[in-house]
C-alpha cells in the first residue's frame, strides 16, 4: 500500500439508511430513545445490531443476553453471508409488506424478519457441529416468536414471513430466495421416516396463509400455494395450486409471485 494511503470505507447502503431512519425516530418519539439508541444507534454495523436485538429477544434464565450475544457476534464475524442474507430480507420486507415503511421497523419490530435470523445463528452454529447450542436457539426462536425453523433447513435469502405465526420448517426443508410467506405455513414431512423428507420451495415461490407442504416434494420456482391449501405432490414452475389436497389451478399468473404479493386466482 502506497504511503499516506488509508483503507477504503466500505459502503452499506442499508445500515446507513436504517441508521438515518433511527435518528429520525427518535427525534418523532423521543420516548422510543432508549430502545432505538441501544438497538440501533449504539451500533457501528448491522451486524452487531442484529446481535442485539436477537441477545434481547432470546435471553431467558437459562441462558444470558451477554453469552446469546457473544454467539451471534461469533456468527457473524465468521460467515459474512449471514449478515448479506439479513440485508437483504430487510429489503424484501419493505417492498413487500404493505405495513412496512421504513427499514427500521423489520429489525426492531417483526417477528417474522427477527426468527429468520435467529434461525441463521443457529444455521450456522449447526453446520459448525455445535448442535445442542443450535438446538437451544430453535427452542428459544419457537418460545418467543411462535417460529419452529430446524437449524438443519436451508433458507436462502430475500426471505419475507408475513405476520409469521405458527410457521414450522422441518429439519430436511430447503427455502429458495426471494421465498415469500404468510402465518401458519408448515412445510412439514408425511410420517416417522429420518432421511430426506420434507419440502424444497424454489426460488420466488409465494406460499398463502394456513398451507401445509408435506413431504420431499419440490415446489417449482414462481409458483402460487393458495392459502389453505394441503400440498402433497410436486409443483411445476410458474402454477397456482389451491384445494385439499392441492391441484394446479392456473398459471402463477406474474413472473415473480413472491414479489407481487398477488394471491387473486382471477389474476392467474
Amino acid at each position: 500500500m502506497a504511503q499516506g494511503r488509508t483503507k477504503p470505507v466500505e459502503l452499506d447502503p442499508v445500515w446507513s439508511r436504517i441508521t438515518t431512519e433511527a435518528e429520525q425516530a427518535v427525534r418523532d418519539e423521543p420516548l422510543l430513545g432508549g430502545l432505538v439508541h441501544g438497538t440501533i444507534l449504539h451500533h457501528a454495523t448491522l451486524e452487531r445490531a442484529l446481535a442485539y436485538r436477537m441477545a434481547q429477544k432470546l435471553a431467558s434464565g437459562e441462558m444470558s443476553e451477554q453469552l446469546l450475544r457473544e454467539i451471534a457476534d461469533e456468527a457473524y464475524a465468521a460467515d459474512p453471508e449471514i449478515g448479506a442474507a439479513a440485508r437483504a430480507d430487510i429489503v424484501a420486507v419493505f417492498d413487500r409488506d404493505p405495513a412496512c415503511h421504513r427499514f427500521i421497523q423489520p429489525l426492531l419490530y417483526f417477528k417474522g424478519f427477527q426468527a429468520i435470523q435467529a434461525y441463521r445463528v443457529g444455521h450456522w452454529l449447526w453446520t459448525n457441529g455445535r448442535r445442542d447450542l443450535a438446538y437451544f436457539i430453535q427452542m428459544r426462536v419457537s418460545e418467543a416468536f411462535g417460529v419452529d425453523i430446524h437449524p438443519n433447513a436451508r433458507i436462502g435469502r430475500g426471505i419475507m414471513i408475513d405476520h409469521a405465526h405458527s410457521i414450522v420448517i422441518g429439519e430436511t426443508a430447503v427455502v429458495g430466495d426471494n421465498v415469500s410467506m404468510l402465518h401458519s405455513v408448515t412445510l412439514g414431512g408425511t410420517g416417522k421416516e429420518d432421511d430426506d423428507r420434507h419440502p424444497k420451495i424454489g426460488d420466488g415461490v409465494l406460499i398463502g396463509a394456513g398451507a401445509k407442504v408435506l413431504g420431499n416434494i419440490h415446489i417449482g420456482n414462481c409458483s402460487r400455494i393458495a392459502a389453505g391449501s394441503v400440498v402433497l405432490h410436486e409443483v411445476p414452475a410458474c402454477k397456482t395450486v389451491a384445494g385439499v389436497p392441492a391441484k394446479i389451478v392456473g398459471e402463477a399468473g406474474c413472473d415473480q409471485p413472491s414479489l407481487s404479493m398477488d394471491h387473486l386466482f382471477g389474476n392467474g
